[in-house]
């Protein structure tokens, strides 16, 4: 579960980890009013989507080429002169009104968006600061080391995914014991290799504790505060900050669990997630319906070697019945590039004959406008698939995983056709 960058500072602030003053606002007028309230100078303006790069980003409307902005935001084509990006400066309260204006209800296109962009419903209007110094942090579960690991680098404001590439050596990582938390000495060790010292040394080692301990206690999947600033007075401050949580644990966490901004999800992801099935949009045009999150992988590499492109990612996990498998299928031909349906089950707790029954009712109850190849083994195998063959239904049954996927590829083509 993501939250916006505005929410992950509440929760940074409530924990005791310094952010710069700012207000979400929804509407011009807001933004106005909003700056005045912080006390005017510079202020920033800033677009809340699900998204990196939006200080880059381009904020367009529906008459503008969504690729050609999208050229724009990841510096291949200029800028033309007036276009609103994402993240913006103002020094006046009518300045800040304006820059709302030019953000909200337009799409927000950044490299990370893709030409689709995100629309922008929210903005967060803060307090500027002079700035000394960025620099990087992070927080991210190591799965060799089987623990949380801190990264701090003195480059802020660049792509962690750079500085890694081009220069590792400017990365600090700091194991974390999840039952200690950060220990005195760490934080004081992470200070250095920033190069803080002095009173802000000691601000910084208070900020860091209380950044670990919130990831904990938040059961967070990625903490990242990108720039982490010092202020020409000596201040630590998170001036943006993204945080992820891990969707497994939001019954513990209701507050965080109400952030959910169910505007910013993909409908068809929102919809699986409620019926309890694991579902992620792809690109492709061959759906996916599989038992098992190992062998969901497996079909869809295996659909790419024989050259087709999977429409997403479908797991209906071990005991699937026949409600969530009614509902998986209505999920996967919701989309209109979807031109063939592989279903892969392995039968261990669920049986493939009673799988075979659910997979007839359900197409029974749907209107099935695309192929469909279904390919069972496990338990009970060789009768599911004689129940489907027998059937009368316009179902390709397949033997063997290589089979499913040429199968379902060759379909695919034979529909788009």
């Amino acid at each position: 579960m993501k939250v916006h960058e505005y929410q992950a500072k509440e929760l940074l602030q409530k924990a005791g980890v310094a952010v710069p003053a700012g207000v979400v606002v929804t509407t011009p007028a807001e933004a106005a009013k909003a700056y005045d309230s912080l006390g005017g100078g510079l202020i920033v303006v800033k677009a809340q989507v699900h998204a990196g790069g939006r200080g880059k980003g381009v904020a367009v409307g529906p008459e503008v080429d969504r690729d050609e902005a999208l050229a724009i935001a990841s510096g291949e084509k200029a800028r033309p002169e007036g276009m609103a990006k994402g993240v913006q400066l103002v020094k006046s309260a009518a300045d800040a009104e304006k820059a709302a204006a030019s953000l909200l209800g337009k799409t927000l296109v950044t490299y990370q968006t893709g030409a689709a962009g995100q629309k922008i419903s929210k903005v967060l209007v803060t307090v500027g600061h002079d700035i000394a110094r960025e620099l990087y942090l992070g927080l991210a579960v190591d799965r060799n080391l089987k623990c949380p690991v801190l990264m701090a680098s003195t480059e802020g404001g660049v792509e962690i995914e750079t500085v890694a590439a081009k220069s590792p050596e400017k990365i600090h990582r700091e194991p974390i014991d999840v039952g200690l938390g950060l220990a005195d000495f760490q934080a004081r060790k992470v200070c250095g290799a920033l190069g803080l010292t002095g009173a802000t040394a000691k601000k910084g080692v208070v900020f860091l504790k209380n950044f670990v301990k919130l990831f904990l206690e938040k059961d967070a999947s990625l903490a990242e505060i990108n720039p982490l600033i010092v202020t020409d007075s000596g201040d630590v401050l998170a001036l943006d900050c993204k945080l992820n949580f891990d969707d497994n644990a939001m019954f513990r966490h209701k507050d965080v669990a109400g952030m959910l901004d169910e505007s910013e999800e993909d409908p068809a992801e929102l919809r699986a997630s409620r019926t309890g099935l694991s579902y992620v949009s792809l690109d492709g045009d061959i759906a996916c319906l599989v038992n098992g999150a190992g062998l969901a992988m497996s079909t869809m590499d295996l659909i790419k070697y024989h050259g087709g492109e999977p429409a997403n990612f479908l797991d209906v996990g071990g005991g699937a019945d026949k409600s969530q498998v009614l509902e998986g299928f209505r999920i996967l031909l919701s989309s209109d590039r979807v031109r063939a349906v592989l279903v892969n089950i392995f039968g261990g707790i669920m049986k493939c004959d009673i799988i075979a029954a659910a997979l007839l009712a359900a197409y029974d109850e749907i209107d099935f406008r695309v192929p469909l190849v279904v390919r069972l083994e496990g338990t009970n195998a060789e009768l599911g698939r004689s129940m489907l063959d027998k059937s009368g239904r316009k179902i390709i049954t397949a033997e063997g995983l290589t089979d499913a996927a040429r199968k379902v590829v060759a379909a695919a083509k034979g529909s788009a056709a």
